[in-house]
């Protein structure tokens, strides 16, 4: 009995030995407790306050900027639409009810609408996308169980102009091409916040701070201008258009571009897509392949063999080489395109090399120089490098380092096959000589003055003394030959080119071709600098002259219209037929 006298009272013990536990740590709870709250609402009072607001805190809705042409003309906007959505478990109408009043408004047939209102769904989605005049006729309707979600679309309505410019914009996922990608941090700015306050069910809260105005109007992002001409743009497209499809080729690309100051005036690029939808366009229509795609240039890269050595001291304006229609450098054979008919030129001067394409003028004049002096200049023309255009994507191109030159190397380059590039990268290079000698960096976006100085580089390449003499001798060839590049009313410097197209792997050629032109005018003072490729046009006599020539022509007359060019041949006619003054007259009778 005694023994169990004792285990109760152990019992009994560890029992008020527990409860003065949880007594302790129920106190403890309490005066926690009562200190949190009174740091909450007294000492902390502030900070949740904040925290309380930030919680019912929304945005004004944000609408990307627009991107207009040099002229303002719009190229892309943001517009605003609406999802439609049904909500069943707040209906105040049958099904039937609300598909009689919606159906006329969102263009649907009657009994899909009812069955899609029947579903069986917390939320049902009617339909997506609608536009601010349908979505304010179901809003006038006043309907407790359909809700408008707002959005905004992101359109293009000059539809597929300039399309490889622009880009596109992906909403959902946030993604974007051309200039929709570099500039998407302009585009995005909208200088400041409108915040305001929500209620749960997603209500404006209203206090004196609110403005109405702000935070039901959309901001905008910053309007982004181009340098794009629309009018010249339009031009590039349907020349392009029109060879590239009667050729049969697989692709093309024209650039139009102010060498004085790397504005890019026009650029198409084929084939090319619709931004509106760009989700149905291929990987290749969507890819602008005259930044990203590498090709060897032909004989418009002679261009820079010359003024490669020229600039070194190497040549000069009146240098002759002996032609001798072929040669074997290295096992492998060199001869000119037109060997079968003209084998062995002989002497010749720089415009007939320009003018009849000579290959071996070239290679001659490129054993001039050394790899390293070579190499040298045409990395200051910027091949084998980005030209840092304003577009997403650029290619450096390809440009082997001259240790690795064998002893054909440095031959096949002088006449465009040693060497890869891009169309920017042509055009750019060229351009050099166009601008007395000064490379800048070509670009779609119109900078203010302070953020040209930041963003567009000038670098010298060559004299001003070289660039004027090749200006001479590319005009003096296109002049002297029947190239459809020879314009009547302008003095046009250019050189045509034609080459194999490599296969995809790398090993040999095709015989399929690449034709460019590159050329610029009027030549002593120009105004815009223009360079085609087209690539594998099918027929006879496929040939730079013959394929990219001819668009050549119609996009300088086209754009020296539009540009309002004074056609500097018919300028000098007029001052050639003025009399000499009276004086000289006398001096001359002497």
């Amino acid at each position: 009995m005694q023994k169990k006298n004792n285990e109760l009272l152990q019992r009994f013990k560890l029992f008020d030995r527990r409860l003065t536990i949880w007594q302790i740590v129920a106190t403890l709870f309490f005066v926690g407790l009562i200190i949190h709250l009174f740091m909450v609402q007294i000492i902390d009072l502030s900070n949740y306050k904040q925290k309380a607001i930030r919680q019912r805190s929304a945005n004004s809705a944000v609408m990307r900027g627009t991107i207009v042409d040099v002229n303002g003309i719009k190229l892309a906007s943001d517009r605003v639409i609406y999802d439609v959505w049904a909500h069943p478990r707040v209906y105040d109408h049958t099904a039937a009810e609300l598909a009689e009043l919606l159906a006329p408004i969102l263009k649907m047939p009657y009994l899909k609408l009812k069955s899609e209102l029947e579903k069986d769904y917390r939320i049902i989605s009617l339909k997506k996308d609608v536009d601010r005049k349908t979505a304010q006729a179901i809003a006038k309707l006043k309907l407790r169980e359909i809700s408008l979600d707002k959005k905004t679309e992101r359109i293009y309505p000059q539809g597929t102009l300039a399309a490889h410019v622009l880009g596109y914009y992906n909403t959902d996922a946030d993604v974007a091409g051309g200039v929709e990608s570099t500039a998407k941090k302009d585009l995005e700015d909208i200088g400041k916040e409108v915040n305001f306050e929500k209620t749960p069910d997603g209500d404006i809260i209203y206090n004196l701070s609110t403005n109405p105005e702000l935070i039901t109007t959309p901001l905008h992002g910053k309007t982004v201008k181009l340098t794009i001409n629309t009018a010249v743009q339009h031009v590039c497209e349907a020349e392009l258009t029109k060879m590239v499809q009667a050729k049969k080729a697989i692709r093309g690309a024209i650039i139009v571009m102010n060498p004085k100051n790397g504005e890019i005036i026009g650029y198409s690029v084929y084939p090319t897509y619709d931004p509106n939808n760009y989700k149905k366009a291929t990987a290749q229509q969507i890819k602008n392949w005259s930044l990203t795609d590498v090709y060897p240039p032909g004989s418009t890269f002679k261009i820079l063999t010359l003024a490669s050595a020229m600039e070194l001291g190497k040549i000069n304006e009146f240098t002759k080489v002996n032609d001798t229609g072929k040669e074997r450098i290295g096992g492998f054979e060199i001869k000119n395109y037109d060997y079968s008919k003209n084998p062995k030129p002989g002497l010749i001067n720089l415009v007939y090399l320009l003018q009849h394409s000579s290959n071996i003028g070239s290679v001659k004049i490129a054993q001039m120089m050394s790899p390293q002096e070579f190499h040298g200049m045409l990395k200051k023309f910027g091949i084998g490098s980005k030209t840092g255009i304003d577009l997403p994507g650029e290619s450096k191109g390809l440009l082997i380092n001259p240790k690795n030159w064998g002893k054909s190397d440095q031959a096949t380059m002088s006449y465009g096959y040693g060497a890869s590039v891009t169309a920017i990268q042509m055009i750019s290079a060229v351009s050099a000589l166009a601008n007395d000698g000064i490379r800048v960096t070509p670009h779609v976006i119109k900078y203010s003055p302070e953020e040209t100085a930041k963003k567009i580089k000038k670098e010298e390449v060559v004299s001003y003394q070289t660039a004027q003499r090749m200006t001479r001798l590319l005009s003096q060839a296109i002049e002297k030959g029947n190239s459809p590049a020879k314009l009547s009313n302008y003095t046009v410097a250019a050189k045509t080119g034609t080459s194999l197209k490599p296969k995809e792997d790398g090993k040999g050629y095709t015989n399929k071709m690449y034709t460019s032109i590159v050329g610029y005018l009027p030549a002593f003072d120009p105004q815009i600098i223009i360079y085609v490729v087209v690539d594998s046009p099918e027929g006879e006599a496929i040939w730079g002259s013959t394929v990219a020539a001819p668009i050549f022509r119609e996009v300088a007359l086209q754009t020296a219209r539009i540009l309002n060019i004074p056609p500097d041949k018919i300028i000098q006619q007029e001052v050639n037929k003025k009399p000499l003054p009276q004086k000289n007259k006398k001096q001359t009778a002497r």
